[in-house]
């Protein structure tokens, strides 16, 4: 019995050493990693302070030839256009703008000029085109319920709101963003109509909208409908009640079902609500879709001034050369360790 003990103590003395080293290793390997931690921030302070001057001068220099560069260059201006996509044309309206940023870059200021009825030096003076969403949760959130109440309960729970987000792209947004910049700034007034009315007479999405707004103004009429007879059957049970109290009160005769009466003016009551927020509902995609794509707001006839660090050409250009030089340190630094490294394996 003492020995089968004594081996007990033993097996627990044992895997209480195996715990202890397992915990100094862990302990030694967390040690490691801010050591290793520590160690380049110290290495990457030291190549900034011995590298000091020649990073200053570099940067002094590319600030020096930006501001030159600047001084030659137009003002540049902006203006922002806010759209609502209907009919999943979102896509298309991307493509457009890509394409205007492609006659951009190359240049074609005679097509710019014919797609926007501009002068030729007026389409020149236009320098960017840039569309993006505006991210919304709430977009997301929309759609996977209209997906939840569109499809049935298998399909809903084999796909879940983390993988429906995850599909979702910025096509999928309701409204998105178009910015113009141009060195022009009273030229962007000329451009929104252009930009939608590529979309507009599209005539597929024409053909959507047309079969969409028939089938709101369908659902509306019947929705109406409903109501109104809901509002028929309510005013006559209310009618019926009322007399019933009357003849009850003159203690005629006693109704059983006046209680039944009360319930079903209840429940016409709760369906007369929620025929009103389907009316609702039905009311907002109307005018949401009554358009392939609405406005929310224009282009600005006055660009703003673009300004800020991130256009400043100092800056650009003073950093764009801190990094080239920082890069060149770097590698010939690399250069002499593999060099030490080479002659340390002979």
């Amino acid at each position: 019995m003492t020995q089968h003990k004594n081996e007990e103590e033993v097996d627990v003395g044992s895997l209480f050493v195996i715990i202890g080293k397992g915990i100094s290793k862990v302990i030694g390997f967390i040690r490691n990693i801010f050591s290793t931690i520590f160690h380049f921030l110290i290495q990457s302070l030291l190549f900034f302070k011995n590298n000091r001057i020649k990073l200053g001068v570099a940067f002094a220099i590319g600030a020096a030839v930006g501001l030159v560069v600047e001084t030659k260059e137009e003002n540049k201006y902006c203006s922002n256009l806010l759209v609502q996509t209907n009919f999943n044309s979102a896509r298309q309206l991307y493509s457009n703008v890509s394409f205007y940023e492609n006659l951009v870059t190359q240049q074609n200021f005679g097509l710019l000029a014919k797609i926007f009825n501009l002068k030729e030096a007026e389409a020149a003076s236009l320098k960017k085109f840039i569309i993006r969403p505006i991210r919304n949760e709430n977009d997301i959130i929309r759609q996977y319920d209209q997906l939840v109440l569109s499809v049935d309960t298998l399909t809903v729970d084999s796909y879940s709101f983390k993988e429906f987000k995850r599909a979702f792209t910025k096509f999928d947004y309701r409204v998105h963003s178009i910015v113009v910049q141009s060195t022009k700034n009273n030229i962007f007034s000329k451009l929104d109509d252009v930009i939608i009315a590529a979309i507009v007479e599209n005539k597929y999405f024409n053909k959507l909208k047309e079969l969409t707004n028939e089938d709101l103004q369908r659902t509306d009429e019947l929705l109406r409908k409903n109501l109104k007879q809901t509002d028929s059957l309510h005013n006559a049970y209310k009618k019926a009640i009322t007399e019933e109290a009357k003849s009850a009160k003159q203690g005629t005769t006693i109704d059983l079902g006046s209680e039944e009466k009360t319930t079903r003016e209840l429940e016409l009551f709760s369906t007369a609500l929620e025929l009103n927020e389907r009316l609702k509902t039905v009311s907002r995609e109307k005018s949401d879709k009554s358009e392939v794509v609405n406005i929310i707001s224009n282009f600005q006839p006055i660009g703003q001034e673009i300004r800020g660090l991130s256009q400043n050409r100092a800056v650009q250009f003073g950093t764009l050369a801190f990094l080239v030089v920082m890069l060149f340190l770097l590698l010939k630094k690399l250069n002499v360790y593999l060099e030490n490294y080479s002659r340390k394996s002979k």
